[in-house]
């Protein structure tokens, strides 16, 4: 994590969503659970900012992300979104559409895991929230829906024809994003959507495993994983190879490398400190 701060303090309250953080595991809980927590422009804003935070904090080495209720996030709230984006002019709804892409794509160049637990519906923007993190945990009644043309608008939204394809294939992809019809979590672990299904009672558990795994593992090690992970999509193999040599060749001077060898020499788990 970066030690260099600015002025501005981190946010105490974060008034759209709940947020917690115990043990290095920060939990984001999406709380509109009468509206299958559909977001809000001032939920979408809070969500990027946090993002932003994340990094900075130093107390956070996983986030999950979850919804309170029966749903994971239906997607934009149409009231209070597309009834209000109906009656500003182009320049403000460009404003709207890039900042929910800003979402994403802090989701993306988050060094910290991000782990989706999907309790119920993911629609709309709730689907692509879920695509962008890094691993998707779903309860088995969860679904997926890109449903973006079933309303008019291009199944291309915040990163979705870019995310999606790489996760599942063009085909596959090119079918979800065009129809915008459910996928059970069978089905998203069929394509390769899913991390892992579990049963319903289950989830809360079985993703505080996985976020606690984590947490709990070299966070320096991860992260240049994540970075490299979304870095290579667009570059060529020799360029890819050559940010791996770099990027692992700063890992071999760390702290964590001496502790791994420390460890294995004295027959002892390591002791990660992500440095």
């Amino acid at each position: 994590m970066s030690p260099f701060r600015a002025s501005a303090g981190f946010t105490s309250d974060w008034q759209h969503f709940d947020f917690a953080l115990e043990d290095g595991v920060a939990t984001v809980t999406l709380n509109r659970p009468e509206r299958l927590n559909a977001l809000t422009l001032d939920a979408y804003a809070d969500l990027r900012d946090l993002l932003a935070e994340l990094p900075h904090r130093g107390d956070a080495r996983v986030l999950v992300i979850t919804g309170e209720g029966r749903g994971f996030c239906s997607g934009g709230d149409v009231d209070e979104i597309i009834g209000a984006l109906l009656e500003r002019d182009t320049h403000e709804t460009m404003e709207f559409t890039r900042m929910t892409g800003s979402v994403v794509k802090a989701m993306r160049e988050c060094p910290v895991p991000i782990i989706a637990s999907v309790n119920g519906v993911a629609a709309g923007a709730g689907a692509v929230i879920a695509l962008a993190a890094d691993l998707r945990v779903l309860a088995r009644s969860a679904s997926f829906a890109f449903l973006f043309t079933k309303v008019g608008l291009a199944g291309a939204d915040m990163g979705a024809a870019y995310l999606l394809p790489r996760l599942v294939g063009l085909g596959r992809a090119t079918e979800l994003l065009l129809f915008g019809d459910a996928l059970d979590s069978e089905g998203a672990l069929d394509v390769g959507l899913a991390t892992a299904v579990v049963d319903d009672a289950r989830l809360g558990q079985e993703t505080a495993a996985l976020a606690r795994r984590l947490a709990e593992g070299p966070t320096a090690a991860y992260a240049t994983t994540k970075l490299l992970l979304s870095r290579e999509q667009d570059v060529d193999l020799s360029s890819a190879i050559e940010l791996e040599a770099a990027a692992q060749a700063l890992l071999m001077r760390s702290a964590d490398l001496a502790e791994s060898f420390a460890a294995y020499k004295e027959k002892r788990p390591p002791r990660w400190t992500g440095r």
